[in-house]
């Protein structure tokens, strides 16, 4: 019996310490499964996806691109495709977020196919970009690609609980929106676990009126592209502060439909980019965002989802004057006309001889101008001063040559001719005598003579050309001492 019973307390003082050990060894592999379980479910999750909206042109790709950390102009056809990088401190972790950016093109909205599915939707984050510098395609835009992400979730054939689930996520995230100063800062970069009771001490209010009447089960988020171009719109367009103020109102009237944020970017002065990176991950990865609403800068809007109402777009009415809150957006925003620039429009010279014969048929069309016949008048007198000292006025008759000189026929196409008449004219004058006694033309001479106080000269002028050429030169002394004389 005490064998007995020693074997049984020594099995039994065996079988403790060998327990013990089991239960230490199961105990260190619960605590390193519970730790790797733990690190597995407090990693970043992978494919999440960020899909982009947008005309061409608008700055869509540049702007992920610059998230991405990359200055490229590099733009792609279809469904683009880029990725993130996301990194959380606290937990020294990083992952990719997948950015898909379709086509400004309506033809490729099939592709989306390929980007959203009914299993992705949930992990997904919708930006619809708008051009600031073409602010009178903004609401037209949004409103077409907001149109075609609806038409792409009807055609996923989500079930009705699941999505019914989705829109409440994005009405209770709407409604629990607190502000930065108000909200818990337990965490620098995760949200901190909610404490015991907090719930219950958060009153949801209800919607208000035009409040996410167009729930599309998603996270949207409004994107302003080129603000920096708000001074060369006043400056070129003559907008003034009620243009912008009226431009915001609609935009964000628009972001309550759909439950979405706002801001406006510009990637050449780098504004806004690294919030928009913040909010974006605070979206898609839970992280905390301790950013305040701005909407005193007209270039640096930031309006997070939930923190908007009616009330507060009521502000910028107070200032319109020219404008009512309920016009039509694009009878105010109105797109300026096309201007046509000259240098633009191509001028192709003709041919040289084309342009040639056609200045050849304009001048056979004018009138001819008599080039010579006005010089001859003028050098007339000068061609012989003793005709004109000795014949006076009445030496030239009116049936003279000289008339068909002044006037010539403009039939002449030769001036040889007009030539010709005058070369006879004074040979004529030369080879006939005058000066007779009687003459009527030497009275006429010798009356001009004495009214100007010249000399008397030879009235023969053939008689003075021999005696020249025949007597030697004593004559000739003899003949002018003979002159002074008389």
């Amino acid at each position: 019996m005490a064998l007995d019973r020693k074997l049984l307390g020594a099995d039994r003082g065996e079988a403790p310490g060998a327990g013990g050990e089991e239960d230490e060894g199961q105990s260190l592999w619960s605590s390193i499964l519970s730790e790797v379980s733990t690190r597995a479910s407090s990693k970043l999750p992978s494919g999440r996806n960020i899909l982009v909206f947008g005309e061409d042109g608008s700055g869509k790709t540049t702007l992920m691109a610059k998230l991405q950390g990359a200055d490229h102009n590099k733009k792609g056809r279809g469904l683009e495709y880029l990725y993130v990088s996301i990194n959380d401190e606290d937990r020294d972790d990083n992952t990719r977020c997948n950015v898909w950016i379709l086509d400004g093109d309506l033809y490729h909205k099939g592709l989306l196919k390929f980007a959203l599915s009914a299993d992705t939707i949930k992990e997904t984050v919708a930006v619809f970009v708008g051009d600031m510098s073409r602010p009178w395609t903004i609401m037209e835009s949004l409103l077409k690609w907001a149109s075609v992400l609806r038409e792409h979730i009807d055609k996923l054939r989500i079930p009705p609980e699941e999505m019914r689930d989705l829109e409440q996520k994005i009405v209770k995230d709407f409604q629990e929106y607190v502000e930065p100063e108000e909200a818990s800062s337990a965490s620098p970069q995760r949200r901190g676990p909610a404490a015991s009771g907090q719930e219950e001490e958060n009153i949801i209010l209800p919607l208000g009126d035009n409040i996410l009447t167009h729930n599309l089960g998603i996270s949207v988020l409004v994107v302003c592209t080129k603000c920096d171009a708000i001074s060369v719109l006043e400056k070129e367009h003559d907008y003034r502060d009620e243009h912008f103020d009226f431009i915001q109102s609609h935009i964000r009237r628009f972001c309550l439909q759909y439950g979405a944020a706002l801001i406006y970017t510009s990637v050449k002065e780098e504004k806004n980019l690294d919030l928009l990176y913040k909010y974006i991950v605070h979206k898609v990865y839970g992280f905390h965002f301790n950013h305040a609403a701005s909407v005193v800068e007209k270039d640096a809007v930031f309006i997070p989802a939930g923190w908007d109402n009616e009330k507060k777009i009521g502000i910028l009415h107070e200032n319109f004057s020219t404008v009512k809150p309920e016009d039509i957006y694009e009878d105010f925003i109105v797109k300026p006309p096309i201007r046509k620039l000259v240098h633009y429009k191509e001028v192709v010279a003709e041919d040289d001889q084309v342009f040639l014969m056609k200045q050849q048929s304009l001048l056979a069309k004018q009138p001819a101008t008599p080039t010579r016949a006005s010089e001859s008048p003028a050098r007339a007198p000068t061609g012989s001063p003793r005709t004109a000292s000795r014949t006076g006025s009445t030496t030239v008759p009116s049936s003279s040559p000289m008339t068909n000189v002044k006037k010539p026929d403009p039939n002449i196409k030769n001036a040889a001719a007009s030539e010709g008449v005058l070369a006879s004219f004074f040979n004529s004058l030369l080879s006939k005598k005058t000066g007779s006694p009687g003459s009527p033309g030497g009275g006429t001479a010798q009356g001009a003579v004495k009214k100007t106080g010249q000399k008397p000269i030879l009235t023969n002028v053939q008689e003075e050309l021999d005696r020249m050429t025949c007597q030697p030169d004593t004559v000739l002394n003899n003949s002018s001492a003979t002159e002074n004389e008389a």
